[in-house]
C-alpha cells in the first residue's frame, strides 16, 4: 500500500473505531471477542482498501465486513468456548443519569440468546438506528429477509422477557438471589 493510501486508512480506523467496537460490543457482549472482531474486520479492509475506498458508503462497505466477521466468527468451534467472569484489566463503564441498569442488563443477556444473525439485524435496526434498506445492503440480503428476522427476532426478545412484568419493580427472587 502506498504511504498516502496507508495514511488514508489509518485516518478513516482512528474516526470509525469507537463505533465499529460498539457496534461488535453489542453483537457478541464481551469485549475481548469484540475487538477480535474489529481486528479481523479491519484487517479486511486494509487488505481491500483500495476497493473499499472506491464504495459508494464507505461505512456502510466496512460495516458489511464488520457483520460478516462476526457471522463467521459464530460459525467456528472455539466461539462456543465461554469464559466466565470478567477480567480485573476491563473497566466497567458507568450508567448514564437516569438509566435503569437492571433493565439495560437483563435486555443485553435476553439479546445475547437471540441467533446471531437475528442480532446481528436488531443491533443494525434498532440499535445503530439503521433504516430496512441500509440493513439489508450491509447484510447482503433482502429487505424483505430483515423485516422477517427483525420480527423473529423481536418475537425471541418477547419469549424471552415474557414472564419479567417490567412494570412491577424486581424483587430478590426474580433477581435468583433466594
Amino acid at each position: 500500500m502506498r504511504s498516502a493510501d496507508e495514511r488514508e486508512y489509518v485516518e478513516y480506523v482512528t474516526g470509525a473505531l469507537p463505533g465499529l467496537r460498539r457496534i461488535a460490543h453489542l453483537l457478541c457482549r464481551d469485549p475481548h471477542r469484540a475487538d477480535d472482531i474489529v481486528q479481523t474486520a479491519l484487517t479486511r479492509l486494509y487488505v481491500h482498501w483500495k476497493r473499499a475506498r472506491a464504495a459508494d458508503d464507505l461505512d456502510r462497505y466496512v460495516r458489511a465486513i464488520l457483520m460478516r466477521s462476526f457471522l463467521n466468527e459464530r460459525r467456528l468451534a472455539w466461539a462456543r468456548v465461554r469464559l466466565t467472569g470478567a477480567p480485573s484489566d476491563t473497566p466497567e463503564r458507568a450508567a448514564a443519569p437516569g438509566t435503569d441498569v437492571e433493565t439495560q442488563a437483563v435486555l443485553r443477556a435476553a439479546l445475547e440468546r437471540v441467533p446471531p444473525r437475528q442480532r446481528a439485524v436488531l443491533v443494525l435496526r434498532f440499535l445503530c438506528d439503521l433504516p430496512v434498506a441500509e440493513v439489508a445492503r450491509t447484510l447482503g440480503c433482502s429487505e424483505g429477509t430483515v423485516k422477517s428476522q427483525t420480527a423473529h427476532g423481536l418475537a425471541r426478545l418477547r419469549d424471552l422477557l415474557g414472564a419479567q412484568d417490567w412494570a412491577a419493580p424486581m424483587t430478590r427472587r426474580d433477581r435468583g438471589e433466594e
